[in-house]
């Protein structure tokens, strides 16, 4: 939603059309399939590895003002009927004085693989559309594939641990009042006013707001405590400037901090 966007966000995107002479995406970063294990239900535990160069980054599914968030493509796969991607716990930086999510060095994305027959190997394709960061952004796109044979049990270790690196739910955090407070804007959008009652899971705590609906972009929000309450005002806007409608049962609240990350499904009236 370029139009919505802050000079200084702009200026942050921009970094995007900067050229990185002599540079290949794989001097970037390198990306493979982990073939992981089938589950007694059926479906396939996977994961895609990225192994970063020193000082590069990339972003989470929700990177942040100046961040490009992950594009996955899986159409070209076979014998896969759904993908579903399992983020672990990011990081937040600074880029250009303003804060992004995402990470650095080493990745392993674990992905739930609905194969639709389970007793035939998935052949599978990602086409992966990503931003890489460090003195200079760039795009860059990377295809990766691997059959992945049924009947394996076996659980990689890698895997295994981004799947505990995983953000806690909202029971696990003590998660107690969640409420949010929508009221519209002059020239059109939303303004939405979260509420999460919890302790304190670390320092730098954040409040990401998601919405289910591709057409609506929302603002990185601005979280503040106060006591055993985390408050986060952010805006939401239709990226063709049309109206906004929220479903608050599809609204996810991701609070992040420094001491580990819990995840809120659904955000009732205040």
């Amino acid at each position: 939603m370029m139009h919505k966007m802050t000079a200084a966000t702009l200026a942050a995107l921009a970094a995007f059309a900067m050229p990185a002479a002599a540079q290949s995406p794989r001097d970037m970063v390198d990306i493979r399939v982990l073939s992981g294990w089938q589950m007694p239900d059926g479906t396939h535990v996977a994961a895609l590895e990225f192994s970063l160069a020193e000082g590069w980054k990339t972003y989470w599914r929700a990177p942040g003002d100046a961040g490009i968030p992950p594009r996955i493509d899986w159409a070209g796969s076979g014998n896969l009927d759904a993908a579903e991607i399992i983020w672990p716990t990011p990081q937040q930086t600074e880029t250009s004085g303003m804060r992004t999510i995402g990470y650095a060095g080493d990745l392993v994305l674990p992905v739930r693989l609905t194969p639709r027959r389970a007793d035939r190997a998935i052949a599978l394709e990602a086409r992966l559309e990503i931003g890489v960061c460090k003195d200079v952004c760039m795009p860059v796109e990377i295809t990766v594939g691997a059959d992945l044979p049924a009947g394996v049990n076996d659980r990689d270790p890698k895997i295994a641990a981004a799947l505990a690196d995983t953000p806690y739910t909202a029971d696990e955090a003590g998660v107690g009042r969640v409420a949010c407070t929508l009221s519209p804007l002059d020239g059109g959008g939303l303004r939405l006013v979260a509420e999460v009652d919890m302790k304190p899971m670390g320092g730098q705590e954040l409040i990401v707001v998601e919405v289910e609906s591709p057409e609506l972009w929302v603002a990185q929000s601005e979280t503040e405590r106060q006591g055993d309450r985390l408050r986060a005002v952010t805006q939401v806007h239709h990226v063709e400037g049309g109206g906004v409608m929220i479903d608050r049962s599809e609204l996810r609240l991701t609070v992040l901090s420094t001491g580990g990350a819990a995840e809120i499904e659904g955000c009732p009236g205040g």
